[in-house]
């Protein structure tokens, strides 16, 4: 069999999703542990699945709860797969799905947990710079200079994008704005309540620029969890399955983010992962009826949806608007939960989860008559990974 005819498309099917209580970081009142837990079961009574049937588990960017940990606290009689995605960005949130998926087609396990567990008020936080005592490999090229923190390394590689193709600092806003706008419908967001206005964009202060305070993602206590198994066994369950019709992972060359001296550097590392995983399902960019963008930082969601083919750079400005990305309406419905902006930042399982709902037809922003739900996970990190979610097999 030649390498084009190797798909995963319609093998497998993601059946349950489980989320715990999302707080604001450190104001969660259990351990992490437990709220891994939490969503798990969650996601297997979503699924009407017997917990006890769970035979894999996977999770990316180092997560701390381990599988055979897991797997003991929750009585599986049989752990037969476990699998990681190296890196500490949110990049491996989709390549967890697709290695899930992956180990289903090939028999390795038939229920396989996809999860992450993230309190940072627990163990520490994604957007602070590390005291370290000592510094070593790649970011010993940039903490001496004082480029520590994430928001100033990403804001570097959003600068020199906008500055090379004329995108004003609007385009940025309209992806918050339209996080914010659907956070208002999800009453699981901790944003819900909390409606953001151009003029408070406008005004919040800055990060580093280009970066507002509301163009970075929160800091959040919370766990999500999803299921993938065979699309057989998806059709005796309780809820529509959502078919995986492509899921690709990696990078492009030389893409080592901490060093900043990539050959392709104003990029959000998923040129060729999109080109992969629309071959793989066999669509283009005009086929995807909604969008859940990582936002790490939202000119990382720019650069990621210029390089998925929704526009061209030259484009952004008149492409990138509140009335475009908003659901049911809009020309791309964007982050329809809220996002890792305004419903929970779990590392982008949330918008995984998301998209899940938005096949179902269940998001308290849905979208009509949902065919294909694209994911991208993790713009500008190194690996990234997306995933295209289908109604249909």
């Amino acid at each position: 069999m030649s390498s084009g005819e190797r798909t995963i498309k319609g093998q497998v099917a993601v059946v349950g999703i489980g989320e715990t209580s999302y707080y604001k970081r450190a104001q969660a009142p259990d351990p992490e542990f437990k709220m891994c837990l939490e969503a798990i079961l969650n996601a297997a009574e979503d699924a009407g699945l017997a917990v006890d049937k769970l035979d894999g588990v996977a999770s990316y960017s180092n997560d701390r709860n381990e599988p055979s940990r897991i797997a003991s606290a929750l009585g599986l009689p049989e752990l037969r797969f476990s699998n990681m995605v190296w890196g500490g960005g949110g990049g491996g949130g989709s390549a967890a799905v697709g290695n899930a998926a992956a180990a289903v087609a090939a028999g390795y396990a038939d229920y396989v947990v996809v999860f992450r567990a993230l309190a940072q008020g627990q163990f520490g936080r994604f957007g602070q710079a590390p005291p370290l005592p000592t510094i070593s490999g790649q970011m010993a090229y940039t903490m001496p200079y004082g480029l520590m923190s994430p928001a100033q390394m990403f804001a570097m590689k959003v600068q020199r994008f906008m500055h090379d193709h004329g995108v004003k600092q609007e385009a940025q806003r309209a992806v918050a704005l339209a996080s914010y706008h659907h956070a208002q419908a999800n009453p699981r967001a901790v944003m819900h309540g909390r409606p953001l206005t151009p003029e408070a964009y406008d005004e919040s202060r800055w990060i580093v620029e280009p970066f507002h305070l509301y163009d970075c993602c929160m800091e959040n206590d919370g766990a999500a969890a999803l299921i993938v198994t065979s699309a057989e066994r998806a059709a005796d369950l309780q809820q529509p399955p959502a078919y995986l019709w492509a899921a690709a992972q990696g990078s492009a060359e030389g893409q080592g983010m901490p060093v900043h001296n990539a050959p392709d550097y104003p990029t959000s590392n998923f040129k060729t992962l999109s080109r992969r995983l629309y071959a793989t399902a066999g669509v283009g960019p005009g086929d995807i009826d909604v969008v859940q963008s990582y936002e790490n930082f939202t000119g990382g969601v720019v650069m990621a949806l210029v390089e998925h083919g929704f526009c061209a750079p030259e484009e952004v400005n008149e492409f990138f608007t509140l009335e475009n990305f908003t659901s049911p309406t809009g020309k791309l419905p964007l982050n329809t939960s809220g996002g890792n902006l305004a419903e929970c930042y779990m590392h982008g399982l949330e918008l995984i989860t998301e998209a899940v709902r938005q096949v179902r037809g269940t998001s308290t922003s849905q979208v009509k008559d949902v065919e294909l739900s694209l994911v991208t996970s993790g713009p500008m990190v190194t690996p990234v990974s997306n995933l295209l979610l289908s109604a249909t097999r």
